[in-house]
């Protein structure tokens, strides 16, 4: 164990990978799909094989030791390692190219859950190995946020932190946390990687109490804890629990919306505790107060359903709306069974635009959702609420309020940085995608489901129906980088490409 501490990042990821594909291989040769058990087996062999000994090679040197190098060696994961992980889904595939192969694995490993592929397309090996890629995935941004992230203050720690975005922080402590990047990273994953298998075993049981097949739930409960949206079945529409697995997967869904649920503020937080977390309050305020609209819209509107004094059809209505809210802004994408009723109930011609400005907010800070984060909005709501307050009282004294001072003045600064950021990149994306051929419409669906790491998000709100499985080779490449960009975020890039600061 050791030694696997001692190995660059990005062996190591592959070494782990290489070691997983026995899982898919397993499935292949119990369900008697040969082709797909020797595809997994030995890529998975190879892949052992050649890092062992790249690993012997590079054993005597030392890794992980500067937290730059290691986000760095995390952005060459997202790069080259789905190209290794899409070779065994290649080669039991067997009728596709390994550019969509590639995509497919970037789409899953960066926890977007893009649909390439129609269902019935793949076997049961490859649903599998989709969503235990996609697990991976955010169990590795889980460990990468606390390991990486947090020490460089990105990945919306800069938010809080009392340090600049890409440097430590200038206390004493900080830097004694900061100082052995390896010995950080082997400490977060010995304490999140059990409490993220423990979650997802128990979300498997729930659902499979609750009446799904064990294969559904169990690639559910990776996609629920992973937020890949990723699902044999085409969601819970497919699944045979209905509004009770929607239930628990929402309570399970909730981790994604505050990094507070296993971990600790950056800031100077007056009190502690989850209820008092702005995110998560802004979170259930938000999947609230939405469906609660659209459900008033039903009566505002005055429409004519024939059941406006049904108040089981009221209750199915607002549990599609919320559930669909919850699983959109936590960037998962699982529409609710009842969400057509809920459209039909609110009468609302245009719900996808609802659920793409979800998809933008997105989730938590350190947690597997995408989008901009709950905490930079935030920070943007309360530093604009005092702008408004000073209107009227010019020489008022705020005060600290849930957060710190800081989470108004340069924490809101840098939020509005990375919010202008991620709107240009935005736009660079839809134009990109429209140079492809691609209508307006489609291609910002497709830029807004990419960066926001939102991928069914494509497909439920049905653009034109678009077919990613045909678009241009190019369009793919720059849906894969977009997805990239998104997961690791732009001011980490950003930070990356400063010379300035690799100092060491």
């Amino acid at each position: 164990m050791a030694l696997l501490y001692r190995l660059p990042l990005l062996v190591l990821l592959t070494t782990l990978a290489s070691a997983s594909m026995i899982v898919p291989a397993s499935v292949a040769l119990w369900n008697e799909a040969f082709q797909d058990a020797r595809a997994f087996f030995y890529s998975g062999l190879v892949g052992l094989v050649v890092c062992s000994l790249i690993g012997l090679a590079l054993a005597n040197r030392p890794h992980n030791r500067n937290a730059m190098r290691q986000l760095l060696a995390l952005l060459g994961s997202f790069l080259l390692l789905p190209a290794i992980l899409a070779v065994p889904f290649y080669e039991s595939l067997q009728t596709t190219t390994f550019l969509n192969a590639y995509l497919e694995m970037v789409s899953s490993l960066s926890t977007t859950g893009m649909p390439l592929f129609p269902p019935e397309r793949l076997s049961m090996a490859e649903h599998l190995w989709r969503a235990q890629v996609g697990w991976m995935g955010g169990l590795l941004m889980w460990v990468a946020a606390a390991a990486i992230l947090a020490p460089l203050n990105l990945g919306g720690f800069e938010v809080t932190s009392l340090g600049e975005p890409g440097q430590d922080v200038v206390a004493g402590a900080a830097r004694r946390d900061t100082a052995n990047p390896a010995s950080r990273l082997a400490r977060s994953a010995a304490v999140l990687v059990p409490s993220y298998t423990l979650l997802t075993l128990a979300l498997w049981v729930l659902l499979l109490v609750v009446g799904d097949t064990p294969f559904v739930a169990l690639t559910h409960a990776m996609s629920v804890m992973s937020t890949s949206g990723i699902s044999p079945v085409g969601g819970p529409s497919g699944a045979s629990s209905g509004i009770a697995g929607e239930a628990i997967m929402a309570v399970f869904l909730l981790f994604a919306l505050s990094r507070m649920t296993f971990s600790q503020d950056t800031g100077n937080a007056q009190k502690a505790g989850l209820f008092y977390d702005p995110e998560f309050r802004l979170g259930l305020s938000i999947v609230l107060l939405v469906p609660v609209l659209l459900l008033l819209r039903h009566f505002v509107a005055a429409l004519d359903l024939g059941d406006q004094n049904n108040f089981v059809a009221a209750f199915r209505a607002f549990w599609g709306a919320a559930f669909t809210v919850l699983s959109f802004l936590t960037t998962h994408g699982f529409a609710s069974v009842d969400w057509v009723d809920a459209q039909a109930w609110s009468g609302l011609e245009t719900p996808g635009l609802i659920l793409m400005g979800l998809a933008l907010i997105g989730g938590g800070v350190a947690t597997t959702a995408g989008g901009v984060k709950l905490l930079r909005v935030f920070a943007l709501i309360v530093n604009g609420m005092r702008e408004v307050d000073r209107l009227v009282h010019p020489s008022s004294v705020g005060r600290s309020g849930l957060v710190s001072r800081r989470t108004r003045r340069e924490g809101a600064f840098i939020a509005w940085v990375f919010f202008m950021i991620f709107a240009i990149t935005l736009a660079g994306t839809t134009v990109a995608f429209a140079a492809f051929g691609i209508p307006f419409e489609q291609s910002l669906v497709l830029a807004v489901a990419s960066l926001s790491n939102c991928g069914p998000l494509v497909e439920v709100v049905q653009a034109g129906r678009l077919t990613l499985i045909e678009l241009a080779p190019g369009a793919k490449v720059i849906a894969a980088i977009a997805m990239i960009m998104g997961r690791l975020e732009m001011l980490a890039l950003v930070v990356i490409l400063t010379p300035d600061l690799w100092r060491d």
